[in-house]
């Protein structure tokens, strides 16, 4: 019996197959999972209606199956940064979140590292992030 509250097959497989520096997206629900991904990465639909589930849901979930080293961020590079940002880092228990502009964030999510994309039913702006997994 599992331990871990992940109970999706599709994800707990991709997340058994990572390897160290392997990257993973959780997207909001306007990012385009399909054409700014590579393809390899096993795309995950999870958004159901807006908010379920939210980003800082599925984040919580994965961060207590798997071991994160580096979180990467759209950054909106004016106006103030978005609340969720707090969200991740709290989540994380990062130093900081890499910022990336939006077009070095779409570059990133592209690479071929990117193994797990998961959309989400998110509706607060800039709630994408990627994740590259560590070591125990």
């Amino acid at each position: 019996m599992l331990i871990t509250d992940c109970i999706h097959p599709k994800i707990l497989e991709v997340l058994a197959s990572c390897g160290h520096g392997d990257k993973i997206l959780i997207a909001d629900g306007n990012y385009p999972l399909n054409s700014c991904t590579n393809d390899n990465t096993t795309k995950v639909f999870l958004g159901l209606k807006p908010n379920l589930p939210t980003a800082t849901d599925v984040l919580n979930t994965l961060n207590s199956t798997v071991n994160f080293e580096k979180a990467e961020v759209m950054d909106p590079e004016k106006g103030e940064e978005p609340g969720i940002f707090k969200e991740f880092h709290d989540i994380l228990n990062v130093d900081e979140l890499q910022k990336l502009n939006r077009y070095e964030f779409y570059e990133a999510a592209q690479a071929k590292n990117i193994i797990l994309g998961i959309n989400t039913g998110e509706i607060r702006t800039f709630a994408n992030i990627l994740l590259t997994v560590g070591v125990r």
